[in-house]
């Protein structure tokens, strides 16, 4: 199946300041479309970066439902904006009140596209998950993301309710690990290490994930949103490719030369390999192996550490 020519569209992209959206949001400028990029922007300069980059900037607030500056006539709304504030009040009031705050101010558009995460599901040990395995709160044991899953859980159950009560074509995808060539959880790591700081593992490895980079979040998107719909399908978001923290982990060390201590603890995301297959079945096929993917992050992030 040929995925909606995107093109041409007007495109609010919300969390526009954030690692993902922002790449995301040039491939939609560079596809010839109307983007608008959403955020507090409580720093000025990241507003200035945003026009810089042919984004239109508009000032929102998802905790206060702020939401006056979104603009009318728009074909799509990509939510990407998650909060991950420590207090449940304030995470749930942005994460899921403000999620159905903005389906509702988004009543007309082609298609609501909400960003959700594998983060939701209970753990299952080395066993793929599929979207109707049981929710849990997977990323509690990390402690510093207290409120990840559980306010991840709440919003998408909100979004649910706001597409079917205003009847607004919704689909919702569930991200694993994103990453492109300036971002992602492995440069946090490569980083970490520069500084002395191991990446904890869990005891019950292999650490299996999957990965999703900037131009397959790119590419899979269309197909994606031709699936929205009342009520809302629900869709794993990643790459079949399984790889454990500890193969990725070497393959950085390999390419820069940068030994990543492992410290085996439960203080951390456990395993959370993720099935793509409903994704997959939609004709979409992803373009980039990690492997390849992880050499062009080194060559970018880290020139005078790449190895070749």
């Amino acid at each position: 199946m040929s995925p909606p020519h995107l093109t041409g569209q007007r495109i609010l992209v919300t969390g526009i300041t954030g690692q993902v959206s922002r790449p995301l949001a040039r491939n939609l400028v560079g596809a010839g479309n109307t983007v608008y990029g959403a955020s507090r922007f409580a720093d000025p300069a990241s507003k200035v970066k945003v026009e810089t980059e042919g984004i239109t900037p508009v000032a929102i607030d998802l905790e206060l439902a702020r939401l006056d500056e979104v603009p009318e006539g728009l074909d799509y709304v990509i939510h990407m904006a998650v909060s991950k504030e420590k207090d449940f009040d304030r995470a749930l009031a942005a994460n899921a009140e403000g999620a159905a705050f903005l389906v509702e101010k988004a009543a007309g558009v082609k298609a609501f596209f909400h960003c959700s995460s594998c983060g939701v599901y209970e753990p299952n040990g080395l066993v793929s998950h599929v979207e109707t395995d049981p929710l849990g709160d997977n990323h509690r044991p990390m402690g510093f993301l207290p409120t990840y899953s559980i306010s991840k859980i709440a919003a998408e159950s909100a979004v649910k309710y706001a597409a079917r009560r205003f009847g607004v074509p919704t689909v919702i995808a569930r991200l694993d690990v994103p990453y492109g060539p300036t971002h992602g959880w492995p440069k946090i790591m490569l980083q970490l290490a520069q500084a002395g700081i191991p990446t904890v593992v869990h005891p019950n490895g292999p650490n299996l994930h999957n990965f999703l980079h900037d131009d397959d979040i790119f590419g899979s998107l269309p197909y994606l949103l031709e699936q929205a719909s009342v009520p809302a399908p629900i869709y794993n978001w990643c790459s079949p490719e399984q790889v454990s923290v500890e193969d990725w982990t070497a393959e950085l060390t390999r390419l820069t030369g940068i030994e990543i201590p492992l410290e085996v603890s439960t203080a951390c995301v456990p395993p959370n390999p993720i099935d793509p297959s409903k994704l997959l079945g939609l004709g979409w096929a992803p373009s980039v192996a990690w492997k390849d993917g992880f050499r062009s992050l080194a060559a970018t992030s880290f020139p005078d550490l790449f190895k070749g």
